[in-house]
């Protein structure tokens, strides 16, 4: 029997006739797309993205991936036919590098590059080709992941089949080849600059150079690295999978969990360091209208982590997405060491506590995502209001002595918090306890003009229509709200954060008495 199994079952080279070959293309599976995707803080996500096709429900609720694909006996990968329910134990590293080599091309496309508006085109088609050949292989291994893998158990060495001896090695063989695709991709962040430049093609037609394919291909690979790893640790059942291979070269263990927890902080990180870059160029008259993301596909990114994050917080008792950021974010507005796992932020940002609330906000908005990627009333993302507490004394605290152009971003960003989440009778607190301090401060700021340096009202009714825009602040994304910078100072935002904790029904405790007796 080990004689007869020395030949693989899964030739790199179709054993039928060219013209017997019935169509065995899968259907297109999802990836990032923003090419018709327009930039709305409230509309739709991508129709072929990850959230849209119902990739992401199903990662959640451990369903097959692609339950009508895949089906047939034989598979095409890389232009090569293949055993489906076999191949990627019988060829771990031959599909995996032929991964890298499909991969390869798409980079060695970019560079040969040319700006001759004949070649557009074809360059077109075959960077499509690539990335696709690529998008379904790692489709592939997350469905071979949910239907073929089963959990090591003890294993007979006298009587075990070779197969069966693969299948107990392909775990800790899948985890090692995992582990070099993130060294073959890298980080976002040490993309070169030519190639992120490609996050701000908004042509929204339907040629784009090699370098945009080969971006939002990083962007696939990275996501589907995480969906790989979540899916092993489910097939496995707790069990923890070794990098043999890894362990013994370098002495260092390497598992599942610790591959995953390193790339999500990475791929964390390197978001934010993006956000950081586009901060640069925001307005404090715009930060609630422009976005942290460079295109849509970072945007359902952000979103998918904070579910896939969540759904783990849940399920095996990790960090929660809101424990993760702040890991990330204190950092940057104290002078605590940043951890290990969250290294590589850039140094240079001109408002660091600035640039914070305003990540905060944006990341607060995108938590009304559903899975199924439907903007809904209820938050499926909790509230971090511990976090938003340290940001306020900041704020708040004499020794920063921050002009009332920051402080009344903050105070905005406050407000849109508030909208968002349940009003947090302590945040209230600490600005009533600033207010009653510098009320005499000026409240002007001075490149705005002469809008906002005072509102005089003549006579009461005016006075009460003032009063009453403070206790009916205007919904989130309305452009009453995101332009309240321009026409209310910071102690008439904080009105209507005091106005939204007040109308609070089940509101209690001490903080709340002592509000409503003041």
């Amino acid at each position: 029997m080990a004689d007869e199994f020395s030949e693989s079952l899964t030739p790199p080279v179709s054993p039928f006739p060219a013209d017997s070959q019935c169509d065995l293309t899968p259907t297109r599976p999802p990836c990032f797309c923003c090419s018709e995707v327009k930039d709305d803080p409230t509309g739709a996500l991508s129709t072929d993205g990850y959230i849209a096709r119902g990739s992401l429900k199903r990662l959640l609720l451990s369903l097959d991936p692609a339950p009508a694909e895949y089906q047939a006996d034989t598979v095409e990968i890389f232009g090569f036919l293949w055993v489906t329910e076999t191949a990627l134990v019988e060829s771990t590293k031959l599909l995996f590098g032929l991964f890298r080599q499909t991969f390869y091309k798409l980079e060695n496309l970019v560079k040969s590059n040319s700006n001759d508006f004949g070649k557009a085109g074809n360059l077109h088609y075959e960077a499509v080709d690539l990335r696709q050949q690529c998008v379904s292989f790692l489709q592939y291994v997350k469905v071979f992941l949910h239907r073929y893998l089963r959990p090591c158990g003890s294993q007979d060495a006298d009587h075990s089949h070779p197969y069966e001896e693969r299948e107990h090695q392909f775990p800790s063989a899948l985890l090692e080849e995992v582990f070099s695709i993130t060294l073959l991709t890298g980080r976002l962040k040490d993309l070169p600059a030519s190639l992120q430049s490609a996050f701000s093609i908004q042509n929204h037609g339907k040629i784009f150079p090699p370098s945009w394919h080969l971006l939002h291909l990083h962007l696939d690979t990275h996501w589907s690295v995480l969906e790989i790893l979540h899916a092993l640790g489910q097939k496995m059942r707790g069990q923890v999978v070794y990098a043999h291979q890894f362990v013994n070269l370098t002495g260092e263990n390497l598992t599942d969990t610790s591959l995953f927890e390193e790339h999500l902080c990475s791929l964390l990180c390197d978001l934010t360091g993006l956000a950081m870059s586009k901060y640069s160029k925001v307005r404090p008259t715009e930060a609630l209208s422009s976005n942290h993301y460079l295109c849509p596909c970072t945007k359902e990114l952000w979103i998918l982590l904070m579910h896939l994050v969540e759904c783990r917080n849940k399920t095996l008792h990790t960090e929660s997405f809101w424990s993760y950021m702040t890991s990330l974010m204190r950092p940057l507005v104290s002078e605590k060491p940043t951890a290990e796992l969250f290294s590589g932020l850039p140094s240079h940002c001109k408002d660091l506590l600035g640039f914070t609330w305003w990540l905060l906000t944006h990341l607060a908005m995108l938590g009304k995502y559903h899975s199924s990627g439907t903007v809904q009333s209820e938050k499926h993302l909790g509230d971090n209001w511990a976090f938003v507490g340290e940001l306020l004394k900041l704020t708040c605290s004499p020794v920063g002595g921050l002009a009332e152009e920051q402080v009344r971003m903050h105070v905005h960003c406050c407000l849109s918090l508030s909208l968002l989440w349940e009003p947090s009778t302590a945040a209230v607190s600490t600005l009533w306890d600033y207010y009653s301090k510098n009320l005499n401060a000026s409240l002007t700021v001075p490149w705005l003009g002469l809008s906002g340096l005072g509102t005089v009202c003549k006579t009461p009714l005016a006075l009460l229509e003032q009063a009453r825009s403070c206790c009916s602040p205007s919904p989130l994304h309305s452009a009453g709200h995101t332009q309240l910078y321009r026409s209310a100072n910071s102690f008439h935002i904080f009105l209507r954060v005091l106005a939204l904790c007040l109308s609070q029904d089940r509101a209690g405790g001490v903080r709340q008495r002592q509000i409503k007796g003041r």
